[in-house]
């Protein structure tokens, strides 16, 4: 297992991005993590290094990169309040946004195009929390370039806001598998039907699921909400999913 660090040319600057690959000299098929709100940290390293040692290149991009070099965020600290959530997480959702995150995903796109050790030219891509909508919206601007699309525990996928990222399922070509979280306030039933409808009227191949009793956050192994249960299910999808499209 080789984990790399990489500073990837964007139109806005150089995103700092790790890459994480099985033994071996490859080429693998390609898959972008998109991170969850709480960053760069042990635990998505983990999360890559597993998905890795399934035969995948992963590249796990730092969707915050643009706020300068930062300290993995203490999760138990920013969980303490909403006072305290709000003041760590606050600082890195304010320097993106969806059309810098999308500029990025095109700019990443472009650089694993030219990687010798990345097979093919599709593209699978998963994402956690706030990363789900950035895999979907990925889906929705590079049509031809992402063949996966996956989400888990995401919020805030189909609203009444101009820019939702269900309003981008007419040009999705992937195919889509989103698990919501049981109870959460940014993806209520409501919301994954909107969804669901949404990609089945533009004939996209899609799952949409909720996860009973899986509250938000239930994947990453070092959120205070971990759900081994439900986490193992996420892996199980997740890699059905690329396997059945990169693989295939």
């Amino acid at each position: 297992m080789s984990m790399t660090e990489h500073a990837i040319p964007t139109p806005d600057g150089d995103a700092r991005a790790f890459s994480f690959t099985p033994e071996g000299s490859g080429p693998w098929p390609a898959v972008i993590f998109y991170m969850d709100a709480p960053a760069i940290r042990p635990a998505m390293f983990e999360m890559c290094e597993r998905l890795a040692r399934h035969g995948y290149y992963v590249l796990l991009p730092d969707m915050f990169w643009r706020i300068g070099p930062y300290e993995p965020i203490n999760i138990k600290e920013a969980m303490a309040s909403e006072e305290k959530r709000r003041e760590i997480f606050g600082k890195f959702m304010s320097s993106t946004n969806p059309e810098k995150s999308t500029r990025d995903s095109g700019a990443f796109l472009d650089w694993l195009a030219q990687q010798p050790q990345v097979k093919g030219t599709k593209v699978g891509c998963t994402g956690y929390c706030m990363g789900a909508g950035l895999a979907l919206r990925a889906a929705g601007a590079y049509p031809d370039r992402i063949a996966a699309a996956a989400g888990f525990h995401g919020g805030r996928l189909a609203t009444d806001e101009p820019d939702s990222p269900h309003l981008l399922a007419p040009r999705i070509k992937a195919r889509v598998y989103i698990g919501g979280a049981d109870q959460d306030a940014g993806f209520p039933p409501e919301q994954a039907d909107r969804l669901r409808a949404a990609l089945d009227a533009a004939g996209v191949d899609n799952t949409v699921e909720i996860y009973e009793g899986a509250l938000h956050g239930y994947a990453p192994p070092d959120m205070p909400v971990y759900n081994e249960a439900a986490a193992e299910r996420h892996w199980r999808e997740l890699l059905a999913l690329l396997d059945a499209t990169l693989k295939a």
